[in-house]
């Protein structure tokens, strides 16, 4: 879960990156120390929206940092395998991984998991936030969040609303929703996203909480899924016509998808600082920034001791939600 900035944390982000851009990188020409490729794990799935960004980065980053490098799908109990993989690996510069930061912040907190997030994991460098969409399927047919309500407290049934799995950022965003309006909403949590896709396609529930990526995009362009609000700090370009949830009145479920890359902890802080350095440079390219916001992607940049700041904090707030909510994993 990440909780929404304000417009000006946004701007006071981009700004210092701007200032730490315009000082240069001593590490410019230098090949990379060892000799060795580089590992990017992703921890999910080929084709999904952190396999498509980590791929695109390894393309840029390979020349610069004048090595090969290698991206490592290792999916399999959300995304805590690949991680897991990352904790355990030699922190030498040669191991990284790319993923939300839910991997660290949310799934430690709803299910066991063989790493400590704080302890053995380190921020290299943000990249992207991405809005969630609060969607509704042919079965629901309503046009609004108040609709949404008003359907909720007219069924003894309630409305069913789907997220790709229990203790998901989507998971969370209905748990803090229902807590907020005491609405009837029956989750539906799913494993993955592709039995999610056909389903939402087929109408076999009301509502969907997803971030966008190219399968639900195609499902909203067809008109098989219509958006009833988003999630962020301002509207989504994409639907300006449609509102966020805090504008709505609904902060607390006005959650973002924050993505980065990640080293083991006591990787050299020269090695992260270089990272840090050729990512963000790179975010600093329209041609960059075009491309993530062409998967409705937001390109987001924070050092590296600013990008585990908000990690760490981010932890901490998800903890006390799921305790709160006592929520368990299944």
């Amino acid at each position: 879960m990440t909780s929404p900035f304000s417009r000006r944390q946004w701007l006071k982000t981009g700004a210092a990156l701007a200032a730490g851009l315009a000082c240069g990188s001593s590490f410019a020409d230098k090949p990379w120390p060892g000799g060795q490729p580089i590992r990017i794990i992703v921890p999910f799935p080929a084709g999904g929206v952190n396999d498509v960004v980590a791929r695109q980065f390894a393309d840029l980053l390979a020349p610069l940092l004048q090595t090969s490098i290698i991206v490592d799908n290792k999916p399999g109990a959300g995304g805590s395998m690949g991680m897991d993989a990352l904790a355990r690996s030699a922190p030498d510069g040669h191991t990284l991984a790319f993923s939300g930061i839910s991997t660290l912040t949310l799934l430690p907190h709803v299910m066991k998991v063989a790493y400590d997030p704080m302890k053995q994991i380190s921020a290299v460098a943000s990249t992207m936030y991405a809005p969630v969409y609060l969607l509704a399927t042919k079965a629901f047919k309503g046009s609004s969040v108040a609709d949404v309500l008003a359907a909720a407290k007219a069924s003894a049934k309630g409305v069913t609303i789907a997220s790709s799995g229990y203790g998901t950022l989507g998971h969370i965003m209905i748990e803090q929703f229902t807590r907020q309006t005491g609405a009837n909403l029956v989750h539906v949590p799913y494993k993955g996203g592709s039995q999610l896709i056909t389903d939402a396609a087929g109408g076999q529930f009301d509502l969907l909480v997803a971030n966008p990526y190219a399968p639900i995009n195609a499902l909203i362009a067809e008109g098989k899924l219509r958006v009833l609000a988003v999630t962020g700090p301002e509207r989504a370009a994409a639907f300006a016509q449609v509102p966020t949830l805090g504008e709505l009145g609904y902060q607390s479920a006005n959650l973002t998808s924050l993505f980065g890359f990640y080293a083991p902890a006591g990787t050299p802080a020269a090695v992260v600082q270089r990272l840090n350095q050729t990512i963000n440079a790179q975010l600093a390219h329209s041609e960059v920034q075009d491309k993530l916001r062409s998967l409705d992607n937001i390109p987001l940049s924070m050092g590296a001791d600013q990008f585990q700041a908000l990690i760490r904090k981010e932890w901490e707030a998800n903890g006390k939600v799921v305790r709160e909510a006592q929520i368990q994993a299944q």
